[in-house]
């Protein structure tokens, strides 16, 4: 079972997930600075030791986000979509300009709400297909779809054959959705990240490394 707690590492707060079964110790860094240890040991100085250690390879992390280019837009004015931002006005927002229209006394709450409801709304559409196409392409079969927002992952597959997308996907170039729907379609055949898992992504997706790499650089407004 996990548990989790707090500490501040160099003036940022870290999250530490404890879970026994674990082989080993992982650091991760999301987008935000967002630092998350995830380790099998409870002891504090074993968690203090290791932060330490990798103390400078997370500067690295925190200094490639601060130099990282966000994109940003205009809310009410424009939308980001498929990795392009387009005016409210355009045909591509005509469902989300919809939504803010029939807001009464709209606030940035209500309106950053229409944009999520937005962009679930189109990943139902957009990924579903794109997933059906890919499904028959690889001859796998999934059991469900799901779709919500989600802060640090894309999309994930369960054992039960359920796949999940982060309607945040919409916000990506379409090559990078594709490649996410690959992704998970391929954790059907490998529930893992091994080798013969990469080897199948990138027998549909030749250029699956570079795709992959470019995602893990992605940084939206989320």
């Amino acid at each position: 079972m996990t548990t989790s707690s707090k500490r501040v590492f160099e003036g940022y707060e870290v999250e530490i997930l404890c879970n026994p079964r674990l082989k080993n110790s992982y650091i991760r860094i999301d987008a935000d600075n967002k630092i998350s240890v995830k380790t099998p040991y409870k002891s504090q100085s074993f968690i203090d030791s290791l932060l330490n250690e990798k103390k400078s390879w997370i500067e690295k992390q925190l200094e490639k986000n601060r130099q990282r280019p966000k994109k940003v837009i205009n809310l009410e004015d424009e939308v980001l979509l498929f990795g392009e931002i387009y005016s409210i006005d355009s045909s591509e927002a005509t469902l989300l300009r919809d939504k803010l229209q029939r807001l009464k006394n709209p606030d940035q709450q209500k309106i950053l709400k229409a944009y999520d409801a937005f962009y679930k709304e189109l990943a139902k559409v957009y990924l579903s297909k794109e997933v059906k196409k890919y499904a028959v392409i690889m001859n796998l079969d999934f059991s469900e779809l799901k779709f919500r927002k989600m802060k640090s992952r894309w999309g994930s597959c369960s054992s039960k054959r359920v796949i999940t997308f982060n309607s945040e996907l919409m916000k990506l170039p379409k090559e990078q959705i594709s490649y996410v729907v690959i992704h998970e379609l391929a954790h059907l055949v490998h529930m893992n990240h091994s080798k013969a898992f990469h080897n199948l992504v990138e027998s549909y997706l030749p250029n699956s490394k570079l795709i992959r790499k470019e995602l893990k650089s992605s940084r939206i407004l989320g």
